[in-house]
């Protein structure tokens, strides 16, 4: 039966890899491709994109780009650093928090520069602390089980896991 749990074990670890990958990898394609309109913006030098009246448009839309593809590199990185972290039920946590985190915030980026006020972005504004409060706890979680598999590593017991 122990080994019957291995597999399911591996097949679950192997899941969550594979949804991480395509999760960042997808999302490097959406977010590359918003910074490309954004570039044909300037290229064409289109008033509602460059006109000093949108300075907030552009900036909120440039940080919807960096942040998007910044977390969907996050996303590839956790799922290289997840065979490393113990098979515990943190790991759906820490898998939905970072990929809440890489939608929600740039989101907020996004829709905030959307539909600017005078110069200050729209509510949807307030989507990017929830994303960022995503990101902490995802980040946290890994770096605690990290540690704690390190622990684990230091006194002699056996890792749940070990990387392929």
């Amino acid at each position: 039966m122990k080994a019957a749990s291995g597999h399911v074990e591996a097949s679950r670890l192997s899941a969550l890899i594979l949804f991480h990958l395509r999760a960042g990898w997808f999302g490097l394609f959406v977010f590359l491709a918003l910074g490309l309109v954004l570039e044909s913006f300037h290229g064409l030098k289109l008033g509602m994109y460059l006109d000093l009246r949108h300075e907030t448009r552009r900036l909120l839309w440039t940080l919807a780009h960096s942040h998007g593809t910044l977390l969907s590199l996050m996303n590839i990185a956790l799922a290289l650093t997840l065979p490393y972290l113990p098979s515990t039920s943190r790991l759906t946590i820490i898998s939905w928090t970072m990929v809440l985190a890489q939608w929600i915030l740039p989101l907020g980026f996004f829709l905030g520069g959307a539909w600017p006020k005078g110069g200050d972005p729209s509510l949807w504004i307030v989507l990017v602390p929830l994303g960022g409060f995503f990101l902490l706890v995802s980040t946290l979680l890994i770096v605690y089980n990290l540690q704690a598999r390190l622990a684990r590593t230091h006194t002699g017991a056996t890792p749940s896991q070990s990387p392929p």
